[in-house]
Order: structure tokens, then sequence, then C-alpha cells
């Protein structure tokens, strides 16, 4: 399979369904790449293709629920891919009918539901588009034109102010109403705000200009016109939303007070429509700005805003003194009601603070670290901003660890300890390494990656005194140090490597950094070596084992071994390799082979299973490792008959012949993966010989030889058999000449690497019967006449059933239900006769033999088996 397929199957299939909630394409054809028309054979090819994509996408982690679910509807859909292989493409492609349908509905209930959504409005947010596709089992972009064909705009809302920007918008409302404005707009330009009326973006108005200094300007017209009038209470109103005015952005004050009128009517359960009908008929907002004002203030997760509705929010995040602060001094609220909200919250986060307070407090002259920590820790959990709380909690230590080990292992040292009394708080460890004395604190020696309890310092200086020190550690805070040392890495030689010869052992390895030299013994006895390796001559076919030692010298000069590495090696004569390779079936196993060979005079044979023929030469020597990284060993039992193998696979079985480290390669054989075919039967029928087996699974054809006879030219023929046709017509039927003897061998086949192969073939032979030759004779007077049966051979025999028939008419019987049985015998011998008394009755008629098929019977000339009246 090329990656040009997996990646476009995972674009064009794969992403669309994760996107829809790993909900599988519905259309099958999508699902499984089919081609229009369906042919059976590339149906069966592309399902294999795309599941073999599925089981190499599963491997990432974002595709494996929807690879689940796919693996998990394939097992309901394998009897519709079953039949199409076979050659029955119609259940499959009723499935794919019923398939569309069930995509056209799902799409036309999202559609549905979509529109419900967006409403009156005709807008949805983006992430309820998202929401909708996913439960549809549909791709979001296919939703998304659906809205677009249905003119449903798919936006964000816009954000609306969630406080007001005049801390007394409370007392401007009320003013506002006093005054009989609408809205603070129709204060300030009177009937020219009644509209349609812009807020979102900056106001707008038919009568004002497009001019940023159009409000302000507004603002001091209207200031100067209540100047003029008498003073009375309404002046007072409207003084008090002309300082409104002027201490908060005009533009942002209208937008608030227009906001904070929609969340009043949404509070009194007013629909999406009324809503709308209030913002622009009542409010005189043009059309499209009251949509997406509707449209925002019902997808906000609250009305917001007001005092108590902040002191919840800094509650509700943790935040109680930021809460007791602003309670302190609430700001102003909306109405009574939030006013004694506020009130109560703040009290509430002034308790709390007060708490926190006496437990930071107590904390401080704690003189046992924990104590202290879980103080400050329930404190923040009261009050999670409490000033100083989490400054003083990071700067308390944990307690220090009770014991610290530290062996050399290898070329490295291993160093762990037992936790920190500690139990609060997360205590993590540093690890240091200093030469030569123990360190003083964390900063003094070199530091070591630690995990857990235990590190192994895989890279520390060698053949010198080592000390190393752990702190444990909690936030900034440091515990005492402590230590363990002194340890001297000496590492062992690295690489060690004995390979065994003829005769001889030669061994390799690396010498360790800071080591002197290296030394060989070979039981007790000192091997003659170089620095890096030896070659040692010793006898065949005993096991001989070595150590080999570092030798470093110490601070004081003096030379000191390693314990050393052990090592063993077996010399051997070199293998010879096998010659001649025969490998078949093995008839009491059919899932079993026998191979069979000359044991070499020396190695050991194993039959190794290749992908490609082998790439070394017949007799080439080679390492056993290399040539066994080539392919699998394939199990084996010895038996009487051969080497009995189970291959479990397709590919070239070689003979390799093994010597300690040395393999010689040896011959080899192509292993076709087919069963063989169990069970061939063979049943001579007349003039036709009837073939059955049982068919394999794995087998998509058949091919079937068979010949007549000793003499090569009296019939042979060679026929290919689908599992469709075997199964139509109950089996093989092949027409063959009458008397000879026919041999049938049946061999399974199939393509491997686009090529056409066969498989073991069985074979049995249907043996001619013999012919025995029948004669007819009348004898006696008219009123006692009767029939006589001569039968001869070329060979004394019995027929098993012998019968003779009379048909009246002109027409003679072909079988024995053709007509009347004047008479039935069993195992008659041949030579001999058998008589029957003569039929009685008018008109001419027949008479003719029938035998079981373990004869074949010959008839006599046709005038003396027709009796004319």
């Amino acid at each position: 399979m090329s990656t040009g397929f997996d990646e476009e199957y995972k674009r064009e299939v794969l992403e669309p369904a994760r996107e829809a909630g790993d909900q599988p394409p519905e259309d099958l054809r999508v699902r499984y790449r089919l081609g229009d028309p369906l042919r059976p054979g590339e149906v069966a090819e592309r399902v294999r293709e795309v599941r073999q994509c599925w089981r190499r996408a599963r491997g990432q982690l974002k595709y494996r629920k929807l690879i689940d679910r796919l693996e998990a509807e394939h097992r309901e859909l394998t009897p519709l891919f079953t039949a199409a292989e076979r050659g029955d493409v119609g259940p499959l492609a009723e499935r794919l009918r019923g398939g569309a349908e069930r995509t056209a509905r799902r799409l036309a209930d999202a559609r549905a539901r979509l529109d419900d959504a967006a409403g009156a409005l005709r807008l949805a947010a983006p992430g309820e588009v998202e929401e909708l596709a996913r439960a549809a089992g549909i791709g979001r972009a296919e939703l998304e034109a659906a809205a677009a064909a249905a003119r449903i705009e798919v936006r964000d809302p816009d954000p609306l102010p969630v406080s007001p920007p005049y801390a007394g918008y409370r007392k401007v409302r009320e003013s506002l109403d006093v005054l009989g404005c609408r809205h603070l707009a129709e204060f300030l330009f009177g009937e020219r705000a009644a509209g349609p009326l812009q807020v979102l973006g900056g106001f707008a108005a038919p009568g004002v200009p497009a001019d940023p200094t159009a409000l302000p300007e507004a603002v001091r017209a209207v200031s100067d016109l209540w100047a003029r009038r008498t003073r009375d209470s309404s002046s007072t109103h409207a003084n008090t939303v002309l300082v409104a005015l002027r201490s908060a952005s005009p533009d942002d004050l209208i937008l608030y007070d227009v906001v904070a009128r929609l969340r009043e009517r949404r509070r009194q359960r007013a629909s999406e429509a009324a809503l709308l009908r209030h913002a622009v008929a009542e409010l005189g907002i043009e059309p499209l700005d009251a949509r997406r004002l509707v449209f925002a203030v019902l997808r906000e997760s609250g009305p917001g805003g007001g005092p108590a509705e902040r002191l919840r929010a800094l509650l509700d995040a943790g935040e109680v003194y930021a809460a007791a602060v602003l309670g302190s001094s609430p700001p102003e609220a909306a109405d009574e009601q939030e006013h004694a909200e506020a009130e109560l919250l703040g009290e509430e986060a002034r308790r709390r603070v007060a708490a926190a307070v006496r437990l930071r407090d107590s904390a401080a002259g704690e003189p046992d670290p924990d104590r202290a920590w879980r103080m400050l820790a329930d404190a923040l959990a009261l009050v999670r901003d409490l000033p100083g709380a989490e400054e003083h909690q990071r700067r308390l230590p944990p307690h220090p660890v009770p014991r610290v080990r530290a062996t050399a292992e290898g070329a490295g040292v291993r160093v762990d300890w037992a936790p920190s009394p500690s139990a609060v708080g997360e205590v993590g460890y540093l690890v240091v390494r200093r030469r030569d004395r123990p360190p003083d604190g964390d900063g003094d020696g070199e530091p070591v990656a630690s995990d857990g309890t235990g590190v192994l310092d895989v890279r520390p200086p060698v053949n010198v005194p080592l000390f190393y020190g752990v702190v444990a550690r909690r936030g900034e805070a440091a515990a005492p140090i402590v230590c363990a040392g002194p340890v001297v890495v000496r590492p062992e030689p690295q690489s060690v490597e004995l390979v065994p010869g003829d005769g001889a052992v030669t061994g390799r390895w690396s010498v360790p950094e800071g080591a002197a030299r290296v030394v060989v013994t070979r039981e007790g006895r000192p091997v003659p070596a170089e620095r890096e390796g030896f070659r040692e001559q010793v006898p065949n076919g005993f096991t001989h084992h070595y150590v080999i030692r570092a030798v470093y010298v110490d601070a004081e000069g003096r030379a000191v071994e390693t314990p050393g590495v052990m090592a063993s090696a077996t010399p051997n004569a070199s293998p010879e390799p096998v010659r001649d390779l025969v490998v078949e079936g093995d008839p009491a196993d059919p899932a079993r082979l026998l191979a069979r060979f000359g044991q070499p005079a020396s190695g050991t044979v194993e039959i190794l299973m290749l992908d490609t023929p082998p790439p070394w030469r017949d007799g080439a020597l080679l390492p056993v490792a290399e040539v066994r990284r080539a392919g699998d060993r394939v199990p084996a039992t010895p038996t009487s008959r051969g080497l009995a193998l189970r291959p479990g696979g397709g590919g070239w079985l070689l003979a390799v012949t093994v010597a300690g480290e040395v393999a010689a390669i040896g011959a080899w054989h192509r292993h076709v993966n087919l069963p063989p075919l169990p069970s061939l039967v063979a049943e001579r029928r007349g003039d036709a010989v009837h073939v059955g087996f049982d068919w394999p699974d794995e087998v998509a054809e058949v091919e079937l030889t068979y010949r007549c006879g000793a003499d090569e030219d009296e019939g042979e023929g060679r026929l290919v058999v689908t599992r469709a046709a075997y199964e139509s017509r109950g089996g093989v039927h092949l027409t063959v000449p009458p008397g000879l003897a026919v041999r049938v061998a049946a061999a399974p086949a199939g393509m491997r690497q686009g090529a056409r192969v066969l498989g073991p073939a069985v074979d049995t032979t249907v043996e001619a019967p013999p012919q025995v030759r029948y004669d007819l004779e009348r004898s006696g007077p008219p009123w006692n006449r009767s029939l006589t049966v001569r039968l001869t051979s070329s060979r004394p025999l019995r027929v098993t059933r012998l019968a003779l028939v009379r048909r009246a008419g002109q027409v003679i019987p072909q079988r024995r239900e053709d007509g009347e049985v004047l008479g039935a015998w069993d195992e008659v011998p041949v030579p001999g006769e058998v008589s029957v008394p003569a039929p009685r009755g008018r008109g001419p008629y027949w008479l003719r033999c029938f035998a079981d098929d373990d004869v074949e019977l010959v008839d006599p000339p046709v005038r003396r088996l027709e009796t004319p009246r």
C-alpha cells in the first residue's frame, strides 16, 4: 500500500468522519473507496487495501476511536463483501442504496435542528453549528453550506458590556424614567432619536452627523438647554443624566442603556420575537443591529454587570480578598434587591478573610514547617489571594531525607534514598555530585538529573572517589543536604565478544576510559592478549570459559583489577551446506510440510523462512546472527520421513547449517502458502467422472488436471474452477472416454506478487470398470416362451445387480426406470446366464439390460433387443 493512498484516505474520509464526532461515513462507496459499477475482484481488493490503511492509522491516537467503530461495523458488513467476492454484488448494491437514503435523512434532520436554533433571528453561533453537525454525524462544512442555503448567518455573538461604564447608572435609569425618555439617545437627540438607531460599533442616527464630536456636542447642547430652563425637579433629574454623560463615554453609556433594557425584558421571560419587537418598535434600534443585540443577549451566560454579580464572580474564582475589598465600598447597585445581595456577599468575604488571616499569623510562629504549611494551605483554601500566605508557604522547607546510598553499577553510579518524612506539599529532590569530599549544599557540586527516589548517574568520573548529596525541596525552600560516599567507578571492558572458529577462539572488547590495560584468563590460566583483543588456538568441540578484566592505577600507583566479565565459546569445524533439499506436503497432516536432505558431516541444520530469494550464494559462510536477521526460523520436528515443518506463511525455505557462530548457506525451496485440498473424491458415473473436495476458506481458485489411460494421447485436460462455479454445480463433472482409467489432480491457485502460483496438489485415480457383454435369446413354444440373458467377459467376475427391462413402443429404454422390470438378479456370475418368462401381450416392445456402475455393460446388436408383434 502506498503512502499516497493513506494520506488521501485520511484527508477525504477519516478527517471528515473525525470532525463529525467519530461518525463513520454512511455511504459505503466513500468508506471503502468502491468504484462504479461494482466488480467482485475489485471490491475484494479495495476492501483489503482500506482495512490495511485502518490498521496503520490506528497507531495515531486521534483516529483510534473512529477506527474501532469502523472495525466493529465492518464485522456486520462481512457477509456483503463475502458474497461480492464470490460474484454476487446484489446485497452490497442494495446496502449502498440504503446508505445514501440514511445520509440524506441525517442531513435533513440536522437542517431542521439548525433552523430551530436560528429561530426568527436567522442567526446561529459557530459552536452551535459544530455541535449539531457532530450530533448528526455529518461534516461541519456540509451543515454550514446548508445554513447558507437557508439564509442562516453563522457568526459569533457580539461582545456586550457586563458592567455599567458609570457607577451611578441606577440613578440615571430612574431619572430617564421620570423624564419620560425611552433611553439615553432620546434624552440627547429628542425626536431625531426616533429611529432607526445604531449602537453597535459606535452610535449613529439618521439626523446625527457621522462625526466623533457629534455626541460631545449633543451633550453640551442639551446642557445649555436645561441651563436655560427654570429650576425644578425635572432639572435635577436632567443634571443626574448629564453628569453621567460627562463622566463616561456617551457611546458606551448609550450601548449599555439599550443592553440593560433588553436584559431586563429577558429576565421577564420575553420570547425571542418579543425581544426583537421591543428593540425595533419600542427602542427604535435599526433592525440589523436589533437582531445582533438580541442574538448576543440570548447567548449570554447571565445578565451580569451588577455589584452582586461581580462579587459572586470573585468568590467563585477564589479571589475572596478582592471580594472583601470590593464589598467594603460596593458600587451603587441598580436596585435595592441587588444592593442587599451585594452587602451579604461582601460580609461573607470579610468573614472568610478574617479566618484566613488568623491561620496565616499562627503559621508565622509555628516551628514545625509541615504544620505551618498545612495552616497556610487551609488559609489559601479559604482565601486564595490572601496577601503573603503563598509566599510564606513557598519558603517552608521539607524535612531532610533520612538515608542516602550510592553504589557503583557498571560504568555508572546508582543513587537511591528514603523519601522525606514531609507528607504535605509537592516535595522534589536534587542530587549533586562532587569529587574527593562531600558537597556542602545544593550549589556545591555538579547536579545529576533525578526522578522519584533514585537515579543512575550514567557518566560519572572514573577511578576517583565520588560523593553524592541529596537535597529535599518544596517550593523555593531546601532542606539540609544528606550525603553518601565515597564510591569509585571502575567500569569493566565493554562490548566483550568471543568468536569461535575452527580450532581457535578470537576475543574482542572496548577498553573503558581510564583503564591502563586488560588481562584475560582461561580456566585460571593467563592468556596472552593485546589491548583490544586476543586469538588463541584451542581444541574443537569443547566449551572454553574466559574472564576479561580491566586494570586501573589508583592515586597511590597501585594496580587494581575489576572482577571481570565472564564469557564462553565453543569452537567447531566449519559447517557443511545442505546441497539437496526436497520439500513436499505431509499426507498425514495437510498443514505440515516434510523436508528431506542429506545430513551434513558437521553442523546442525535449521530451516529459515525468507520473504525474498536468498541473497547469498550456495555454500557461503556467514555469521549466524546476520543470517537469522534475514528470516524467521521455522519450527521443525524430526520424523522418520524427514523434518516436519509448519511454516505458517509463504516465502523461500532456506536450509542453513549452523556450527557455533558460523552458518553455511544451503539449498532453498519456494513455498507457496496455499493449503492442500482435503478429502479429494472422484467417482465414475457412466461416461463422466464426478470430482469433489472440501474447499478451504482462503483459496480463491482450484486448478484441476486429468489424464485418461496410460497413453498421454488418449486424453488430457486442464481447467480452472472458481468457488462460485464449484458450489453452483455441486462439484466438477469431467466427460471421459469409456473403458479407460482416469487420474485426477487438484491444486489450490492464487496470485502472489503479481504472478499466478499453485499450492500442493492432491491426486487420485478412478479405474475403468470391466466390460461385460450380454446377449438375449428367446426359446420354447409360443405358449411357454422364455428369455435367456447370456453374460460374457474377458475375465471371470460377478455383477452386483442385473435387471432386464421391457419397454413397449418404438423407443429403446435408456434407464432402468424407463420401463417394466421383467427380472432382477444379485451377484450374477460371469460367464453365466439367467432366464425369465417372456412377456405376454400384443404390439412391439424393446428389451435391455442394466447393471450397477461396478461394470460397463455392452449391449448386443439392436436387432436382438427389438421384438416386433
